[in-house]
């Protein structure tokens, strides 16, 4: 009895649980364990600033966007609503009429807010398969030293020495499991 109990409260966790998030708490007990529970804390996902994108578990935090921290983008790089992706303009308006202000988020926005950006551009990223559908994260690369994060940038997906300054997303409609 006590088998077959022990059996069935196996399966229900390994049911709720993956390889990646096993593995993950594991490192996460190693850390503690030798560089102490503050160190541990530290390095959790869910304490990352970005975490909030799916397929996005580093510290990289999100470009200025009108729903910010939600930076999601449309395929030229102009902001959208995060939940129905209509076009929204630089304050968050639906976008009905060329007279409104509809600025591209890596190129313009992060340009005007952060002058040190010089040659901001969105770069390379990744897609993941996010609640039924393929998201790709895109990287928006400058050749400034520092992210907005205010630590040191990272090489990232960028190209021609650019470093990855802040992350935006892109929807699209393709399925996935």
């Amino acid at each position: 009895m006590l088998e077959r109990t022990t059996e069935r409260a196996s399966r229900r966790l390994a049911e709720r649980t993956s390889r990646r998030s096993f593995i993950g708490r594991l490192g996460v007990g190693f850390v503690a364990l030798v560089g102490g529970p503050m160190v541990a804390v530290a390095l959790r996902p869910d304490r990352a600033e970005a975490y909030h994108i799916c397929g996005h578990i580093y510290t990289t935090g999100s470009c200025p966007h009108p729903y910010y921290p939600e930076t999601r983008i449309d395929s030229y790089g102009y902001p959208v609503h995060p939940v129905d992706g209509y076009p929204v303009d630089d304050q968050g308006d639906l976008y009905r009429s060329h007279d409104q202000k509809r600025s591209k988020i890596c190129r313009e926005v992060v340009r005007k807010k952060y002058p040190e950006t010089t040659n901001a551009k969105a770069g390379g990223g990744w897609s993941r398969c996010c609640n039924g559908y393929i998201r790709k994260v895109v990287d928006c690369c400058s050749y400034s030293r520092t992210r907005i994060n205010g630590d040191a940038s990272l090489v990232g997906y960028c190209y021609q020495g650019r470093r990855v300054f802040c992350i935006m997303y892109y929807d699209t409609d393709v399925k996935c499991r």
